[in-house]
């Protein structure tokens, strides 16, 4: 299996790897290890480019198999081989945006929480922008305007955001850890990788975040939107 190297350091942007499986029909290589985020959470998967032997291999798309990570890589030509010592890395403008917005979301899902108990029950993100539903009977104009002066109040607080990994029993001892409304966390998995962003919010979380969240900026709420009698959408950007 493949060593995720983005789990432990978000900040990673270049590595040393070796291919340990090709998947033809894909046409992409299994790496032992990557610093490519495979996608998952609502959050897109990264790209770049993986390099062997003055050869540039374009990295289209990651996603999990069962053999590892698997890096899809452009149509056009061959692919390197098995066994291979590769160079990857990813597109880091991306990938930096990817991780603003990322831990934007927790906060707007910290906020919300934090300051009137409700649930997320789905969300989506692109780089600088993206959206959350939570479990709201009513929403207005003016709490828009509120929850939006609180977001930006975390982010001017300069809280840290801590990466932790705990075994399944430890982590489920913690209070709300999983703030979504349907738990979806497999009962096979025996580790659960957690986000904190101190004082304010402590999260289940597989994606890449920033380490502070002055590094956000300014969060805007463009828009929102009824889903249903329980269920109100709120649309974020992040200025570039």
């Amino acid at each position: 299996m493949t060593e995720l190297l983005c789990h432990t350091d978000s900040y990673i942007k270049n590595f040393l790897a070796k291919v340990i499986g090709i998947d033809e029909a894909a046409h992409g290589v299994i790496l032992d290890r990557t610093a490519f985020y495979p996608g998952g959470g609502g959050q897109l998967c990264d790209t770049g480019k993986i390099s062997a032997g003055g050869k540039d291999y374009p990295v289209v798309k990651v996603k999990k198999s069962p053999d590892g990570i698997l890096h899809e890589i452009s149509a056009e030509g061959d692919l390197p081989g098995v066994g291979l010592e590769v160079t990857g890395e990813i597109d880091w403008e991306r990938r930096f945006k990817m991780m603003r917005t990322h831990t934007a979301m927790h906060i707007l899902c910290g906020v919300v929480f934090r300051d009137f108990g409700a649930q997320v029950t789905g969300g989506d993100m692109e780089p600088l922008k993206g959206r959350m539903d939570f479990e709201f009977e009513n929403l207005s104009k003016d709490l828009v305007g509120v929850i939006e002066e609180a977001v930006n109040k975390e982010v001017a607080a300069a809280r840290d955001v801590r990466v932790k990994i705990l075994p399944r029993d430890e982590a489920f001892q913690i209070p709300d850890l999983i703030r979504t409304k349907i738990n979806l966390l497999p009962p096979g998995i025996l580790e659960v990788r957690t986000i904190e962003i101190v004082v304010l919010d402590l999260q289940a979380d597989g994606g890449t975040h920033v380490a502070n969240t002055r590094e956000v900026g300014r969060m805007r709420i463009v828009d929102y939107k009824s889903k249903g009698k329980i269920n109100k959408r709120i649309y974020v950007e992040l200025d570039e």
